[in-house]
């Protein structure tokens, strides 16, 4: 049995820890024979390779008494970048967890364990389903709607240097104004419409305009302004971080995406680009 799910990239400018999107990076888990103990098999570096992994920990949170398997995990999601390589992981437990147990969880059922477990589900929901996820998660319950994103590609430069959610969170107001907050609402609302309507212009502008977090994180990355800069010369639609960073995203169209990386790559900055495509499937099982 394996299982394959794709890397996200959350927030999108002003959709705080709400909307994500899935992305062509992947986590994939063999489950091989089972064993006296769970074992897995990896070259990801400092991660446990027994129950006290995040894998298996979520699993077992799920079904308690799952029978023991030896597992092979590989993954093309860097850690602590961005891209949801923990929530990818939080996923993969779920769905191993009802393959093992047979437990025949509906898609809502994991998006409400997943969000559990994360605390919000702006990764997890895209890792679960795929596309573009509009969730929110109020008084325990999760909503969300799932919607295609519109054609573009997707230009990530993820950086040399991991960048830990809570140090990205400690630079955050702990409020804002009234008045601030009616504002940077305003600028989702209008990113959003942007996305489902098809217009990348108006939800770039708006992607761009973000109150609510990268206002306060950008200068944790010291290469989000020169690419932000360089992608706006070359026509792109928008530039924001990605998740928590460091990674750095840009939206441009397919025929601008090659371009924009050759720019980028000629910068000779610490860290690497990829010109990344929207996956449509979300966790899957063969």
């Amino acid at each position: 049995m394996k299982i394959t799910v794709p890397a996200t990239s959350a927030n999108i400018g002003p959709g705080f820890d709400s909307v994500g999107v899935a992305l062509s990076k992947y986590l994939v888990i063999d489950v091989k024979e089972p064993a006296d103990r769970w074992q897995i098999k990896h070259d990801l570096g400092d991660i446990p390779n027994d129950e006290r992994n995040l894998l298996i920990s979520t699993a077992l949170q799920v079904k308690a008494d799952l029978q023991p398997y030896l597992i092979e995990m590989r993954s093309d999601i860097p850690l602590a970048r961005g891209l949801g390589s923990s929530s990818s992981v939080i996923v993969a437990g779920i769905e191993l967890a009802n393959q093992l147990g047979h437990l025949n969880l509906t898609v809502q059922d994991k998006l409400a364990l997943a969000t559990k477990i994360e605390g919000h589900p702006d990764n997890v929901a895209p890792a679960i389903l795929g596309n573009l996820v509009i969730a929110s998660y109020v008084d325990n319950q999760v909503n969300h709607v799932l919607t295609d994103f519109p054609k573009c590609s997707f230009i990530a430069f993820i950086p040399n240097y991991e960048l830990k959610t809570s140090d990205s969170r400690g630079v955050l107001p702990q409020e804002l104004s009234y008045k601030e907050a009616v504002a940077a609402s305003s600028i989702a609302n209008v990113a959003i419409a942007g996305l489902l309507s098809g217009d990348l212009k108006v939800a770039g502008a708006a992607i761009e305009a973000d109150r609510f977090h990268e206002v306060y994180r950008q200068s944790l990355v010291k290469e989000f302004a020169p690419i932000k800069a360089l992608a706006k010369d070359l026509g792109a639609y928008a530039t924001y971080l990605s998740g928590a960073g460091p990674t750095v995203m840009v939206l441009a169209d397919e025929e601008k995406a090659a371009p924009i990386k050759s720019a980028i790559d000629a910068m000779a900055l610490d860290g690497e680009s990829f010109i990344l495509q929207v996956d449509t499937g979300g966790v899957r099982c063969d």
